[in-house]
């Protein structure tokens, strides 16, 4: 006679005692440090035109942009305005860099996680270059990612019935909070609003009461509605921002074959014109592209534009899929591909000066209105020496970020996968910017924290079916 007996262990996965903290505590007091050596080793924050200057613009007139930017990063640099200085912004950003590595470390521990493991996975968002980078300049991307993963932890934090690894559902007050900062992120950068349905079709998946799926809806939909009704206050139409359409269009560029389209007559003029760029982003800006040609500001045709790009992709389907896969593929390179080709993507610290555009009148306008001493960015000895020799290979920003992605995935399958929120979010964040229009390896960034998450979780994820199995499979005579 046999007994099937639960054989108990001390390390098993679901009983385990969490060990202490130190490990983390040590990669943050590093990161912290690297931290502190990027505001010695710079002068100033990074500005780039025309972006820095648009936002802070705002930050001083609060309105909405007509074209690129939503006014949600406008709001973070107007709090600080009192203080009039952009070297304060760059340093609450790297703060907020550092409590994403919090954020992230502090789930997985609450999902049981070992220590060394959570740690890992906040390795990339705590060391790499090119996101303190992102820290140290006047974009919205920190801000994003920041308000992205606060969302997450929330949506993620409460157990599920089993405990340890699997989330549970989150009450009807988290998912409010949670739907609440996608809709900042979405204010943020309209590429993330998407992901208030993808969090609430996670949420459907995990058989959450209604309530709790109408939460998060309506605290995200209710700030966007809100900000459209701004938005058109000023600019007569019901809307987040008012280039959505002509991304697009200059997205369906590098394939649109109009013998094929055949557009109205309306939409014709918007046809290829023989015009090559070399990315289709650049198509947005380059004077001898057909939308540039007709007269007034090209922001001005975003609705007659977005039908022809979705004229196109509808006549021309597999063309679209098939560049929106190849400059993906961009983000997984084992060296770094530069696109377009007059950017420099690298993950190192730089060393040298990037002054600004003292011709433009924005420039003089944002110094005299947010901060007098808005200068161009310089790097500081010895300190820009020891960061230029700051080693974090390239595959470990591209290649490595590509087998986080397949990992996260290859764990996502199933609705009780612990892993399918985070990985969901971190595809999207990075196919959304392709498909909508162009790759750039900044647009990247978000993506990482979410596939760290999803890698971690997923490899748990694995180990605890392991032991489940050995637990249900021990067969021990009587």
């Amino acid at each position: 006679m046999a007994v099937t007996l639960a054989r108990t262990r001390p390390h098993a996965p679901a009983a385990r005692r969490l060990p202490g903290h130190g490990l983390f505590a040590c990669a943050l007091a590093l990161a912290a440090a690297l931290r502190v050596l990027v505001m010695l080793g710079y002068d100033t924050a990074q500005l780039y035109w025309y972006d820095s200057f648009t936002y802070l613009d705002t930050a001083v007139h609060l309105r909405p942009q007509a074209a690129f930017h939503p006014a949600g990063y406008s709001w973070f640099l107007w709090a600080l305005r009192p203080f009039h200085s952009v070297e304060l912004v760059a340093g609450v950003q790297h703060a907020m860099g550092l409590e994403i590595g919090v954020m992230i470390y502090a789930l997985l521990r609450r999902r049981s996680l070992p220590g060394w493991g959570a740690t890992l996975a906040t390795v990339p968002v705590l060391f790499d270059p090119a996101l303190l980078r992102l820290e140290h300049a006047v974009l919205s991307d920190l801000q994003v990612i920041f308000l992205i993963t606060a969302a997450l932890a929330v949506l993620m934090w409460r157990h599920g019935p089993s405990g340890g690894l699997w989330p549970g559902v989150p009450s009807v007050r988290a998912a409010a909070v949670a739907g609440l900062l996608l809709a900042l992120a979405g204010l943020t950068r309209t590429a993330a609003v998407p992901l208030i349905a993808l969090a609430a079709g996670w949420l459907v998946l995990r058989r959450a009461p209604w309530r709790r799926v109408a939460a998060l809806l309506l605290a995200g939909a209710l700030p966007l509605a809100a900000y459209a009704g701004w938005y058109a206050q000023h600019h007569g139409r019901f809307a987040l921002s008012g280039s959505d359409g002509v991304a697009l269009w200059a997205r369906t560029m590098t394939f649109a074959d109009c013998s094929i389209i055949e557009p109205p007559p309306a939409e014709a003029p918007l046809c290829p014109n023989g015009t090559v760029a070399d990315a289709a982003s650049e198509y947005v800006w380059a004077p001898g592209a057909s939308l540039n040609r007709l007269p007034g500001d090209r922001f001005a045709y975003n609705d007659l534009a977005r039908s022809f790009a979705l004229r196109a992709i509808a006549a021309q389907p597999l063309d679209y899929l098939r560049e929106v896969a190849r400059d993906t593929s961009l983000a997984f390179t084992w060296q770094p591909v530069a696109h377009p080709r007059r950017m420099s993507p690298s993950t190192t610290f730089p060393r040298g000066s990037w002054p600004l555009p003292e011709q433009q009148a924005l420039v003089a306008k944002v110094r005299s209105e947010y901060d007098p001493g808005i200068r161009g960015m310089t790097s500081v000895e010895p300190y820009a020496s020891i960061l230029a020799a700051y080693p974090y290979p390239w595959f470990l920003h591209g290649t490595a970020f590509g087998v986080l992605l397949l990992i996260g995935g290859l764990g996502s399958a199933g609705r009780r996968r612990a892993a399918l929120l985070p990985w969901t979010m971190a595809a999207f964040l990075l196919l959304a910017p392709v498909a909508a229009l162009d790759f750039d390896h900044r647009y990247v960034l978000p993506a990482i924290p979410f596939a760290c998450v999803s890698a971690a979780l997923a490899v748990a994820g694995v180990r605890r079916r392991r032991y489940r199995a050995e637990q249900e499979g021990t067969t021990v005579p009587a």
